[in-house]
């Protein structure tokens, strides 16, 4: 089974929460499935004190992770209009991964949550899709053929499902969140299916010149 990556970072669950149904959207496509990783925090700290393998939740991600699989999607909370340290850390640490060409013609999509409405999600979600550029990967986005993209009174944007968890991160998921953020992990798995036959079908084709 060929698997999309959906690799995040979280601190009070939100962005867990919309991981999760962007997951389950990846795995309504036959023969496809999602793999759940997340990254270590950020610490002043210069020694290492996070363990190896997390407590709870995801384990921690890896640069195979997103070589093996043939799509990403990326979320993160919003700090200050931005993503956040942990997962830009990880990014930066991908280096190897690009000069190598790994993620260039993967589909991937962003994902963030933030407490207030207009707290910076927009921004949040271009400044994920930067590095992914850099890596030569291809956007997928949400269109207004959604009916929830123009309902919603709080989470979803054509730049990626989201979602407004409140200042005291205890708003749950509502209705049009959940399906924005099913049909973006969905839309996503169908990208990248068909992006990953159209490549072994010229590869095919090419042995047979």
């Amino acid at each position: 089974m060929q698997e999309i990556l959906v690799l995040y970072w979280s601190r009070n669950g939100s962005t867990r929460r919309l991981a999760d149904a962007i997951a389950e959207g990846i795995e309504s496509v036959p023969g496809l499935g999602a793999r759940l990783r997340t990254v270590p925090d950020v610490s002043t700290v210069c020694a290492a004190v996070a363990p190896e393998i997390p407590e709870q939740g995801p384990p921690y991600a890896e640069l195979r992770d997103l070589e093996e699989c043939i799509g990403l999607a990326l979320g993160s909370p919003t700090r200050f209009g931005n993503m956040a340290s942990a997962l830009k850390h990880f990014l930066d640490t991908t280096t190897p991964v690009w000069m190598a060409g790994g993620l260039a013609g993967k589909p991937a999509a962003v994902f963030t949550s933030t407490g207030s409405l207009h707290g910076g999600q927009e921004t949040t979600l271009v400044s994920m899709m930067l590095p992914l550029l850099h890596h030569g990967m291809l956007i997928v986005g949400l269109p207004y053929t959604n009916p929830e993209l123009s309902r919603t009174q709080r989470g979803g944007t054509p730049y990626g499902a989201s979602h407004v968890a409140g200042s005291d991160n205890s708003a749950t998921l509502d209705a049009d969140e959940r399906r924005l953020a099913f049909a973006q992990g969905r839309r996503l798995g169908e990208t990248a299916i068909a992006l990953s036959s159209a490549a072994a079908a010229a590869v095919t084709a090419s042995g047979r010149r």
